[in-house]
């Protein structure tokens, strides 16, 4: 369970992921140090479109992982993330909010581009670590952008709840990419091919 060494394998990936979410952070940190704050579209959009992100890391895992538990966290991030999407979208119709596409959705657009590219690129054991490493980054990042951002940005008393709502489902999958990314570091993939 060498953290050190945990560190320096998934460095690369976990920068990615804060580099993606301190942009997105900056930009909309940004916006509200100059009187605009992300408005209630563009808070819809941003949730929309860190939604989407994920599925779509997911699929990639569910096409490309080697380890069972990297799988099984991949199928719960499609069934949950869909969840959350759906649950977005009726509030966004029910609220009558468009989502609204904003300098921080773009940069997370953007980041997840070239964190796709990466990933497509890695193989087995390597692309296993690289998403879940990127997933605990991830993670952390979506739930400090949520609690110090998009929260006490939301005008709505509905959105605002449905984004508190949403805290503990983010830190459950936190806590759920981190038990993996300890038994992949942990777990001696190298003396499982007896077993």
């Amino acid at each position: 369970m060498s953290n050190t060494r945990m560190q320096s394998r998934g460095k690369g990936f976990m920068a990615v992921a804060t580099i993606m979410f301190g942009v997105a952070l900056h930009s909309a940190r940004a916006n509200a140090q100059g009187g605009g704050a992300p408005t209630d579209p563009q808070i819809v959009g941003i949730v929309v479109t860190a939604d989407q992100i994920d599925i779509d890391y997911a699929n990639l895992a569910m096409s490309k992982a080697k380890d069972q538990q990297v799988k099984d966290f991949a199928q719960q991030m499609i069934t949950d993330h869909s969840s959350v999407q759906k649950a977005v979208d009726d509030l966004a119709a029910k609220l009558n909010v468009t989502p609204a596409d904003s300098g921080t959705s773009n940069s997370l657009k953007t980041q997840a581009q070239q964190t796709m590219q990466k990933l497509r690129g890695l193989k087995g054991k390597e692309f296993d670590k690289a998403y879940v490493d990127n997933e605990v980054a991830y993670h952390q990042a979506v739930i400090n952008a949520t609690k110090s951002v998009l929260i006490p940005s939301a005008q709505n008393v509905e959105l605002k709840s449905a984004l508190q709502g949403a805290e503990p489902l983010f830190e459950g999958h936190l806590q759920h990419a981190q038990h993996v990314q300890s038994a992949i570091e942990g777990g001696g993939k190298k003396s499982s091919s007896g077993q």
